[in-house]
């Protein structure tokens, strides 16, 4: 898919529209190009990849969460990767959403359906020449990311660790006790990995409501790391930008300040000659790799640094 960025675009916003979008001032869909088997797939990826300079030759794939169509996914995968100057390529997991409200539970079993089909995507990357692939799942996403993890671990034990060089869990609605089960299979972490909460997540207050826990936390609006406190990985408290994101529940692609300091980080990689990952970028080198988790809590230049 070729996705055109209307010139009036605002860092954060995603403006499209289903039928008659206007290029210039909404998202739109551009080019749809089927491709017709694996091989083709693999060749198509290396020339993409080819064309990139040696350093970014990486390959981020974006699994979105409940209640979003295909056309949806791929407008916010390009919003986000255009709004942080994402190095490498792109690439959507478009599971089955049923797009709508009200489809929460029959998202969940086509999560569920859609796990088999997640693995092969990643086993037919491995066999590109992509220097990196690396993990985006947002919301529902991340419970497909994990079950696929966890099950490629059981399948080939330490495949994940040698050949997905990062994971990012952007408000993910998984249950705490769920996550610890799934990335405890892991004979080893995949490494930066990094899970994006909001204490005012409105979607997952919701979600746990609907499963009849609402006096417990999802993993992605914790507002403490106590039961995670032991495992691998770092923790980005994003609440303090969800008041001014378009989304409370998307606050890492939907905040302007939030997308201004991630251009930021960036921006001081590149002048100290690091290449790496746009959001890895905003963990401290002494933090990134530690044994437990790690908080770490942003906020807005003006509330001062924590």
């Amino acid at each position: 898919m070729t996705v055109s960025i209307p010139p009036s675009h605002t860092p954060g916003e995603l403006e499209f529209a289903y039928a008659r979008p206007d290029p210039r001032t909404q998202f739109t869909m551009a080019v749809q190009q089927e491709i017709e088997s694996k091989s083709a797939f693999r060749t198509r990826v290396d020339q993409t990849l080819a064309s990139l300079p040696s350093g970014q030759r990486e390959v981020t794939v974006f699994i979105h969460g409940y209640n979003a169509t295909q056309a949806e996914t791929a407008f916010r995968a390009a919003q986000l990767a255009h709004d942080i100057n994402l190095p490498g390529t792109m690439m959507i997991y478009s599971w089955p959403s049923r797009g709508k409200a009200l489809g929460y539970a029959y998202d969940n079993d086509s999560l569920l359906f859609a796990r088999d089909g997640l693995e092969q995507l990643l086993l037919e990357l491995r066999l590109t020449g992509a220097s990196r692939i690396i993990l985006v799942a947002h919301s529902m996403g991340g419970l497909l990311a994990m079950e696929v993890l966890r099950q490629t671990e059981l399948r080939s034990p330490g495949w994940i660790s040698r050949n997905i060089g990062g994971v990012m869990l952007i408000s993910p609605d998984l249950d705490i006790e769920v996550f610890r089960s799934q990335i405890k299979r892991l004979s080893k972490v995949p490494q930066p990995f990094v899970v994006f909460v909001s204490k005012r997540d409105k979607i997952l207050n919701l979600s746990a409501r609907l499963r009849g826990t609402s006096n417990r936390k999802r993993l992605g609006n914790i507002s403490s790391t106590d039961k995670i406190a032991d495992l691998p990985i770092n923790v980005i408290d994003t609440t303090a930008f969800s008041n001014e994101a378009g989304s409370s529940h998307f606050v890492a692609a939907t905040s302007p300040t939030f997308l201004a300091m991630l251009n930021e980080a960036q921006t001081m990689s590149k002048t100290f000659g690091t290449e790496r990952l746009t959001l890895e970028s905003l963990l401290p080198d002494e933090l990134s790799y530690r044994q437990g988790a790690t908080k770490i809590t942003l906020l807005p230049a003006e509330e001062g640094p924590n």
